[in-house]
């Protein structure tokens, strides 16, 4: 008869393969994890999802898009975005109107409630970056930047 022995306890963040060993992978993934936690925490209060403030955020910067632009920018579905649209429009934090040629194609803008809500929620978001790179330089901020984009810049480029 064999003997069931304890199984072996969770190594906690910054342990084993959670730690400097683990997997480039699964490292972006834990910290991506924790940052999404603290930024929904935060955003609570405001009633806003960490979607909506990427839908916010790209109309913010690129006024007019459409459902599909938006879907692309925000790295979310255009099942989730039409969703996220339709509640912002309820909210009134954006407004729609036609595309002058393509009559179902939307464009979709920020009102002043959006803009308001967005600044509010920028105000969270650069409090939990501030704090999530305070420990590394301005340089080594750069390199991160420059590194995580490159990753990106390079998907795209090879159409993945």
């Amino acid at each position: 008869m064999h003997e069931i022995s304890d199984p072996r306890p969770v190594p906690a963040a910054g342990e084993g393969k959670r730690g400097e060993d683990g997997h480039l992978g699964y490292l972006l993934r834990q910290a991506a994890g924790v940052l999404r936690l603290r930024l929904d925490r935060a955003m609570a209060d405001l009633e806003v999802t960490l979607p909506q403030f990427a839908v916010l955020t790209m109309l913010a910067n690129y006024p007019g898009l459409s459902n599909a632009d938006l879907a692309r920018l925000a790295l979310l579905t255009p099942q989730t975005v039409s969703v996220i649209v339709a509640n912002l429009a309820r909210r009134g934090t954006i407004t729609r109107r036609p595309h002058s040629i393509h009559g179902r194609i939307q464009h979709i803008d920020l009102t002043d409630e959006g803009r308001d809500v967005l600044a509010r929620c920028r105000q969270h978001v650069r409090t939990i970056e501030q704090d999530i790179t305070r420990d590394i330089s301005a340089g080594d901020e750069a390199v991160i930047r420059r590194w995580l984009v490159s990753i990106a810049s390079r998907e795209q480029a090879t159409g993945a």
